[in-house]
């Protein structure tokens, strides 16, 4: 396998992260507990710990230059600690990316905001340092977004156990091929995995913090794998869902086609 060191470095930190994590909970454990859409309690510490399984693989990673090296990590740190911000101090009602953009529009200042506006900042730089000094605007604006983009859709998933890693898992094949794209999978694919378990119990999610991350490592995937038309039709389609979501529910298409209820539900336990 191309990045057998990547996939094992990930798993491996996201594990040990996660028992660090949930030993001893930063601010104590009430801080990280939410309860779940049945009701029961569960810990937003699989955000943290599966960002730091991204960290620990793309340092590992021997695929990778130091330019996208960096730009993962940017990737991951940003849209983690922007993620974890609107769970942990969350300030205003507004939901949804047309809510955020609203209460920017009228001088609001809620977490929910700051985030879009860092998920923006941190696909900026991460762009910028995967495509070069010499990437046309042309080129890197629509790079950005996919990255923010992203972040955002995989976010748009985590309201059921297991749905956002399930989607997340879904490129793992890539980490058969060589080049910085399928070890920026591997990244993702690692940790993910590891951290499956426990989000299917529903006694874990990964919350905007891990959500986030993921997406928007996944997204540096594409920067870093696809020619610009590519990423054009990406984003397209990113943006698209988005606005979607706006509109529909994810989870009642999910509901209502076989297809896509059974991906949802396997794994899970039963209702």
């Amino acid at each position: 396998m191309a990045h057998l060191r990547t996939l094992l470095a990930g798993t491996a930190t996201a594990r040990l992260a996660w028992a660090a994590l949930t030993r001893r909970p930063p601010g104590g454990r009430a801080h990280w507990q939410r309860l779940n859409h049945r009701g029961e309690p569960l810990t937003l510490l699989e955000g943290p710990a599966l960002a730091a399984g991204a960290c620990g693989a793309l340092v590992a990673s021997p695929a990778l230059g130091h330019r996208t090296r960096a730009a993962g990590v940017v990737a991951v740190a940003g849209s983690a600690a922007f993620g974890l911000l609107d769970d942990l101090a969350e300030r205003g009602s507004r939901k949804g990316l047309r809510g955020h953009l609203g209460a920017i529009a009228r001088g609001e200042v809620t977490t929910g905001g700051v985030k879009v506006a860092g998920l923006a900042a941190t696909g900026a730089v991460a762009a910028a340092l995967a495509l070069g000094p010499k990437a046309r605007p042309r080129d890197l604006l629509p790079a950005a977004a996919l990255v923010a983009g992203c972040a955002n859709l995989a976010n748009l998933l985590d309201l059921r156990p297991g749905r956002a890693l399930k989607v997340a898992l879904l490129p793992a094949p890539a980490v058969l091929s060589a080049g910085p794209a399928g070890a920026l999978v591997a990244a993702v694919t690692g940790p993910a995995a590891a951290l499956l378990p426990p989000d299917l119990a529903g006694e874990s999610m990964l919350g905007d913090g891990g959500a986030n991350a993921a997406g928007a490592l996944l997204g540096l995937a594409l920067v870093a794998g696809a020619g610009p038309r590519v990423r054009l039709a990406a984003l397209a389609g990113v943006v698209g869902l988005t606005l979607a979501s706006e509109k529909v529910s994810f989870t009642k298409v999910i509901e209502a086609t076989p297809v896509l209820r059974e991906f949802d539900l396997l794994g899970r336990r039963p209702r």
